[in-house]
């Protein structure tokens, strides 16, 4: 199947997915609408944005999280204290509903993926995606990443909340069972994450420590309207960036408070085309627009004074000054022992034709 995002990576593009999560039941909720109508509603606002990828979240609370397992988010935003009540109330969908997704994501020319978090969703979801998302929260979790990397699809991979030998062992679990490309996304376990714990160059230790992956960035810092976060991210080497979306971030609980809306992805897009055009294409090249400057702040070797016609020019005879239309400065030892084919006046651009009898 085509993968958007594995051909966007390919081919040294930028991609932005969506992590719609489960953000859609709050959505259903204050709009009066079907939570599947509210998860097609936001994966249409997505494609509109310009965004290449939607990222669902597929669990069950029984699988996922014990009934006693506390809670690790900003409490003032998200009131539920158990892990296990919070994902009860967004457990719903299954096979059909996903694929019903998919077949929608798929008439908006956008690319659907969602985070397996048991084994029987990730056998489902197989069928349904182009490439595997493993959670940070399975980071060590070394059978789970096992077993998904054996789909032998494209594995992006979250390193919340990890040290370099997690990373490495994750990392290592993967490749002992595939060589589909592995993407690595920095990300920050801290819900929302303060601008001064973004760690953003932890994307270029990651870039040198793994040059033949892919870097990437789940971002949970708030939306600014001057895009600095992923911005940043970008410049340090993360291509792919993950951003939790809502239609409406003034919504309490779950992932509303950090994640960006439509307008913030155009945005985020917008200033990313910005980036690449000021970043260009490094080429080690003059510009086809510094020209006309190439040509005329550079030096020619110009006289010093009057040669007379047949005079053996020395170097006291000549200088350097603008503009770069003669024989380059650089060439003043093929110029000194010929002689003057003509009359040259003080202060003449000296040309080829003016020298016989050359070095």
């Amino acid at each position: 199947m085509k993968s958007t995002i594995m051909e966007r990576l390919g081919a040294g593009k930028f991609v932005l997915i969506a992590e719609i999560g489960v953000n859609y039941y709050d959505i259903a909720k204050v709009r009066g609408i079907s939570d599947m109508d509210a998860a097609k509603l936001m994966i249409k606002e997505a494609a509109s944005a310009g965004i290449h990828a939607v990222k669902f979240q597929t669990y069950k609370a029984g699988t996922l999280a014990a009934k006693e397992s506390p809670y690790y988010w900003d409490i003032t935003e998200e009131p539920t204290r158990s892990q296990y009540e919070l994902f009860k109330k967004f457990d719903s969908f299954g096979y059909d509903e996903y694929k019903e997704l998919k077949e929608y994501s798929d008439s908006l020319g956008i690319e659907f993926l969602s985070t397996a978090f048991d084994y029987e969703s990730a056998d489902y979801l197989d069928g349904l995606m182009n490439v595997y998302k493993i959670s940070s929260s399975d980071l060590s979790n070394i059978p789970f990443i096992e077993y998904q990397a054996r789909k032998n699809k494209p594995v992006l991979l979250s390193i919340g909340a990890s040290d370099e030998e997690e990373i490495s062992r994750a990392v290592k679990a993967i490749r002992d069972n595939t060589n589909a490309p592995i993407v690595l996304l920095h990300c920050v376990l801290e819900y929302p994450t303060p601008q001064e714990d973004a760690n953003l160059l932890k994307i270029a230790s990651l870039k040198e420590k793994y040059p033949d992956l892919y870097i990437g960035y789940s971002d949970h810092t708030k939306p600014t309207a001057d895009c600095d976060i992923i911005k940043t991210a970008y410049n340090l080497g993360a291509q792919l960036v993950e951003k939790h979306f809502t239609l409406d971030k003034t919504l309490k609980g779950n992932d509303h408070y950090h994640a960006m809306d439509p307008d913030d992805a155009k945005a985020i897009l917008s200033a990313i085309d910005k980036m690449d055009m000021i970043r260009g294409n490094g080429k080690l090249k003059c510009l086809e627009t510094e020209s006309a400057a190439r040509k005329n702040a550079r030096r020619s070797i110009v006289s010093a004074c009057d040669i007379k016609k047949g005079s053996v020019i020395i170097k006291d005879m000549l200088t350097f000054k603008r503009p770069g239309t003669g024989i380059s400065p650089g060439r003043i030892d093929s110029i000194t022992g010929c002689m003057a084919a003509c009359d040259i006046k003080e202060d003449t651009i000296l040309q080829e034709n003016m020298f016989i009898n050359g070095n």
